[in-house]
């Protein structure tokens, strides 16, 4: 039979369970109500948030804040258009090379068409004379029986623009002539030279003299001739070329009538207007001076190394 002596009774046992369950009950209700208090936080996020002890809070974040990196701006590449200058880059400003010679008065501005030789001027320059011969130059004139004809400069010859010009030109003894440009005097002739033939070095000063000073001027001279027209050798319905001759002023531009306007033709050294393709040829012509004067001849017909001559001219200036 077994012994008494190691069991208890049972309802001391009953009392005891009982008491540590409340116990325990107790404790977790205390812990639920400690935990969902409104101005409570858990204990791991209180934890985290609270610093640590004896250091005091920052107001900023620990680690410090980095700005974000810049990258390098790419290098803009020249444009085209307008490159970088180098040192090799030439000057925006205009070279005086080849300008023509100072005048001793400012040119009027009556002329909007004028090129380089411009009227109520008075240019300076140095005279030499040469064998006309028959007159003729690289204006493509022809024969003249007129010899007070003279070759201009290559640089105010200006492609031809200079042909067919009078010319006033006066020496330092007070001597002058009036002469027509008719041809070109090459390279060395310098700006505000004029190649003058013997017959009208003549009326300056000796042969034997070769080279003088002289000034010259620009002409508007009177005359009772009208303006021809010639057609180059060659000249068809399909190509051609077209001279004005006997103009009083000199010639700015010469066009051709065609279905859509006036077409301006290109003016060649040879001082021919050229029509490469045929646009105009045998038409109307409309022709205009330096000071903007407009002259149209009708009833031209291409008919080659013929000069025709018309009934217009331009007024003189």
């Amino acid at each position: 039979m077994a012994s008494h002596s190691r069991r208890r009774p049972l309802r001391k046992r009953r009392t005891a369970l009982v008491l540590a369950v409340a116990v325990a009950a107790v404790g977790v209700l205390l812990s639920l109500m400690m935990a969902l208090r409104p101005d409570s936080e858990p204990n791991a996020v209180r934890a985290a948030a609270e610093p640590a002890a004896g250091n005091e809070p920052s107001a900023s974040p620990t680690a410090p804040e980095r700005k974000p990196e810049s990258k390098p701006k790419p290098k803009p590449k020249p444009s085209k258009a307008s490159p970088t200058p180098t040192a090799a880059t030439p000057s925006a400003r205009p070279s005086t090379a080849g300008a023509p010679p100072s005048p001793q008065r400012p040119a009027s501005g009556t002329a909007p068409l004028a090129g380089r030789i411009q009227p109520k001027v008075t240019y300076k320059g140095v005279a030499t004379h040469y064998d006309a011969k028959d007159g003729n130059g690289a204006c493509l004139y022809g024969p003249s029986p007129d010899l007070m004809v003279a070759a201009m400069n290559h640089t105010d010859y200006e492609t031809s623009k200079a042909c067919g010009a009078h010319i006033l030109v006066r020496a330092a003894n007070g001597a002058s002539v009036t002469v027509r440009i008719t041809n070109e005097c090459p390279l060395p002739c310098a700006p505000g030279q004029l190649d003058l033939s013997k017959e009208a070095f003549a009326k300056l000063a000796g042969l034997s003299a070769g080279r003088i000073p002289i000034t010259w001027s620009l002409l508007s001279p009177s005359t009772s001739d009208t303006v021809s027209i010639r057609y180059k050798t060659g000249s068809s319905r399909h190509w051609c070329g077209i001279q004005a001759l006997g103009h009083r002023n000199p010639l700015a531009r010469l066009e051709v009538r065609t279905g859509s306007g006036w077409t301006r033709l290109t003016r060649t050294e040879y001082n021919y207007f050229l029509s490469p393709d045929g646009t105009g040829c045998g038409g109307a012509l409309r022709l205009t001076d330096i000071y903007g004067e407009q002259l149209t001849v009708e009833g031209i017909a291409v008919r080659p190394d013929v000069i025709q001559p018309t009934r217009v001219q331009f007024a003189r200036r």
